[in-house]
């Protein structure tokens, strides 16, 4: 079997090397990132004017017919298991779900089976996107094991490109729903003295930090303000709980989209997540401020109280603004109405 291949020819004033020209001129629907360029010549895939150049780096010049070889895309070594999803939405480029708490997305080191990746899988039954040159899901973002909500998957080599784009923008957007211990405030002197928090019109808080991995725990990030990646989240207190307040429900807009982000920000203004276990320190709320059911709700817990509430974006392949919400889990639920009651 003759394996497919594009022909493209150099256009003029091309940069001199032939990846980074190749990155110009390939048609964006072929779906060629850079890195799956640079292996395709590495492999001998690459003929410039009928001559095989494997050297990334090899001058090329306006004109050149170059011919690239495109291999069919592999198998997955990751197994297909049969799970359970909550689908959102699909269609042939894309699959939106509503992740449970306590799932992983990928297979990773002490967790290799029961994923999401594992599940979808099975779901598509082949019918993957070929990026990077292996058939599976495209996992464009991701959210946290213990944290539920929407996440977006690419089923084709357009929608991983388009997707991948807009988060890379981030003109995605994401907006999440967690319950924290007290409630940022726009007239509290702390957080205006914290460094990185400001509030915007409408006492939303704004954190500005950059985000990398802790020296010490690599399980952890760390806030920082030289080195590391820009983080921007958008915080708004929706209710407070408990007299005196104690704990708060607040909406989190992502900026952009980082590790933990929202974990990490809340925590370093002072407003760590219930129920984290990374982050939330040993954050008690006093038992003389809720009623008793939300001191049983409060301390069962076990993951951070975060949700993926909404997310939008444009469609990569029709460019249709598409938005999607996903209701409160159970457990949140619970801990919210519990929250809500006098204390006594």
């Amino acid at each position: 079997m003759v394996e497919p291949s594009l022909r493209v020819v150099i256009s003029d004033t091309p940069p001199a090397r032939l990846d980074k020209a190749l990155a110009l001129d390939v048609p964006e629907a072929a779906h060629l990132s850079r890195s799956r360029l640079a292996r395709l010549i590495a492999g001998g895939a690459v003929r410039v004017n009928g001559c095989v150049v494997a050297d990334q780096k090899a001058r090329v010049a306006a004109g050149d017919v170059v011919e690239i070889d495109l291999p069919p895309a592999e198998d997955s070594y990751i197994a297909a298991e049969q799970i359970d999803l909550t689908i959102v939405y699909e269609d042939d480029d894309l699959i939106v779900i509503d992740k449970p708490a306590g799932m992983v997305v990928h297979p990773a080191p002490g967790s290799p089976n029961a994923t999401l990746v594992n599940a979808l899988l099975h779901h598509f039954g082949g019918d993957l996107s070929g990026v990077g040159g292996a058939k599976r899901p495209g996992i464009v973002h991701r959210i946290d094991k213990d944290t539920s909500g929407l996440l977006v998957v690419a089923k084709s080599d357009r929608a991983h490109h388009g997707l991948a784009a807009q988060f890379e923008a981030h003109s995605a957007r994401r907006h999440y729903l967690a319950v924290c211990h007290g409630a940022p405030d726009a007239s509290d002197p702390r957080l205006h003295g914290t460094r990185g928090i400001n509030f915007e019109l409408g006492g939303v808080m704004k954190i500005t930090t950059h985000l990398a991995r802790h020296k010490t725990d690599r399980q952890r990030q760390a806030v920082l303000f030289q080195g590391g990646r820009h983080a921007v989240t958008r915080v708004e207190t929706l209710e407070r709980f408990g007299t005196p307040v104690v704990a708060a429900l607040v909406a989190c807009r992502l900026e952009t989209g980082r590790t933990h982000q929202i974990r990490v920000h809340m925590a370093h203004a002072g407003h760590a997540l219930i129920g984290d276990p990374t982050y939330g320190g040993r954050r008690k709320i006093s038992a003389k401020a809720v009623h008793p059911e939300a001191l049983v709700q409060v301390q069962a817990f076990k993951r951070q109280a975060l949700h993926a509430a909404s997310l939008g974006f444009a469609h990569p392949a029709t460019g249709e603004e598409m938005t999607f919400e996903a209701p409160l889990p159970r457990d949140m639920i619970a801990l919210i109405d519990a929250l809500r009651l006098p204390a006594v």
